[in-house]
């Protein structure tokens, strides 16, 4: 299976895991050094005319890119094979119709016309043969000059590309010929792939800022797994936020199974996963199930421990409940009997023995809040609520996600509150909760949260609502700020057309939001 189908899977054969993709170093032009160095001056020994190849797993992992932001989905892409090749070349005097260089040199993409290279692109049986032009590729890559006016370089008139999909070597081309850069979701790790094989920067960051702009909880594991293939360390920072504050989501999603199994090791290692521990276990048994018909094992408890490894170690059971132990691990068959007693007696024993699992909780992720008002007030004759939603706009400046709101309560004596508090963009409810809190009767803030934290993508206006009903009177917000800096995020405010209760940008409800920021980048 292709690189583009990451983002399609439907065959029924397990995948194969991302780590078997290797690098040939047969030709040191094209070695992993070579693609992180970025190749500053063209070597002359070592190259030869057909390409090393640059092995891609025959079966990839998928993960569906199913992303909620409307600017991903709406992005404009060109058909490569819309037009047959060289038809705009066909009048003798074409050039006189193309007034500029980009233009005229646009017309020589996948056109045959003065054409003195043929790259046989695709795997067997699955080519595509693509004319091109030795002079255009040279200025555009390194590893091209190299290949066609390095000292050792080779005059050959047709060159195999097995390892590179037709469509990525095409999105390629169509950026050195055109300065054109249109990226689709089932190509754009395919390209990423190219852009780096052939040292084409500008390209390949332009395929990075796609998936960061893609990036959600379903397939944060996936891109973890292929941005530590990559090295790309702003990407692989942007899947560990996602992963971090939607770990339960990422650990349950599909992707998960087809990770390798360095990446499930820094995943189980993660201090600021922001989950139980029983469903990282869940998640680990679930990678070695996937794992063991990969090897062409059977799934069995025994099977499933041996392909874990060590890994299984980076599960801090003994931080679970007694019950989520005794109900989980504890029955699952891939513990020993000395460790399952073991746990039981650090659960119950004075004297509790040494294990090999860590004992310490997960730091997890910690909490920031956003406070849009200067001051809180009361009066006689207001807040009041039967049934009337307060709601207000904003907007950040970088990804965060979104925990719960701050409230305020009775301004007449302790009383409790029913609310449905709700999270909406352009419309459409992202997430909501129907739950309850306690006022003291201060005028203290009173958090409420969804069920997970919500994903909220910069420069787009989202609607926080909150429906109350309880005492009718309470605090409420004033000297409200229209721009807010918590940390290293900017949060704008409006006023929303759907609050119904007075809440806007100077005062009322809603004084709080609670978010998950951007965090230092790891060590790993």
């Amino acid at each position: 299976m292709a690189m583009s189908n990451l983002y399609s899977k439907i065959a029924p054969k397990p995948a194969k895991r991302l780590q078997d993709l290797s690098v040939s170093q047969s030709n040191q032009w094209v070695n992993v050094e070579s693609l992180n160095s970025g190749l500053s001056s063209p070597p002359q020994e070592g190259i030869s005319q057909r390409e090393a190849m640059i092995t891609q797993p025959a079966s990839a992992p998928v993960s569906p890119l199913a992303s909620p932001n409307p600017a991903v989905s709406s992005t404009t892409t060109f058909t490569l094979t819309s037009t047959p090749a060289g038809i705009s070349t066909l009048d003798p005097n074409w050039q006189a119709s193309k007034p500029t260089v980009r233009e005229r040199n646009a017309a020589m993409f996948n056109n045959e016309l003065m054409s003195d290279v043929t790259f046989i692109v695709g795997a067997p049986g699955h080519t595509q043969c693509i004319p091109a032009h030795k002079y255009v590729l040279a200025t555009g890559s390194s590893v091209f000059f190299a290949m066609f006016y390095g000292g050792l370089a080779e005059a050959k008139d047709e060159i195999e590309v097995p390892d590179v999909e037709p469509s990525a070597f095409l999105t390629m081309l169509k950026y050195l010929y055109c300065d054109e850069i249109s990226l689709e979701a089932d190509t754009v790790l395919a390209t990423l792939y190219v852009a780096k094989k052939y040292i084409v920067p500008h390209l390949a960051r332009a395929c990075v800022a796609y998936l960061e702009t893609s990036l959600t909880a379903k397939n944060a594991c996936l891109l973890l797994s292929q941005s530590r293939l990559f090295e790309e360390p702003d990407l692989m920072q942007r899947c560990w936020e996602v992963i971090d504050a939607q770990a339960e989501m990422a650990l349950h999603s599909e992707g998960f199974c087809d990770i390798d199994g360095t990446t499930l090791a820094s995943v189980l290692s993660r201090e600021t996963l922001n989950c139980k521990e029983t469903h990282l276990f869940e998640a680990a048994v679930a990678w070695a199930g996937a794992e063991c018909q990969r090897r062409d094992l059977e799934p069995t408890p025994g099977n499933k421990r041996a392909v874990l490894g060590d890994s299984l170690h980076l599960v801090r059971i003994p931080t679970m409940s007694l019950d989520e132990f005794a109900n989980g691990p504890a029955q699952a068959g891939l513990l020993t009997q000395k460790e399952t007693i073991d746990i039981f007696l650090h659960f119950t024993a004075l004297v509790k023995p040494s294990l090999n699992f860590p004992i310490k909780s997960r730091a997890g992720l910690k909490s920031q809040v956003c406070h849009r008002f200067q001051s809180c007030a009361y009066r006689s004759n207001q807040w009041r609520y039967r049934g009337r939603c307060d709601s207000i706009q904003f907007s950040v400046d970088k990804r965060i996600f979104m925990v719960g709101f701050g409230l305020y309560g009775s301004s007449n004596g302790a009383a409790d509150y029913s609310v449905k508090i709700e999270l909406k963009r352009l419309g459409r409810v992202l997430a909501e909760n129907n739950t309850k809190f306690f006022s003291d009767g201060s005028s203290n803030t009173f958090h409420v949260y969804f069920e997970h934290p919500v994903q909220i993508e910069p420069e787009s206006y989202y609607t926080a609502s909150a429906v109350l009903d309880g005492v009718e009177l309470s605090y409420f917000g004033q000297e409200g700020m229209s721009e807010v800096t918590v940390g290293s995020v900017t949060f704008q405010f409006q006023c929303s057309s759907e609050s119904t209760n007075g809440t806007g940008v100077q005062g009322g409800q809603i004084p709080e939001l609670i978010f998950y920021g951007p965090t230092n980048p790891p060590d790993d």
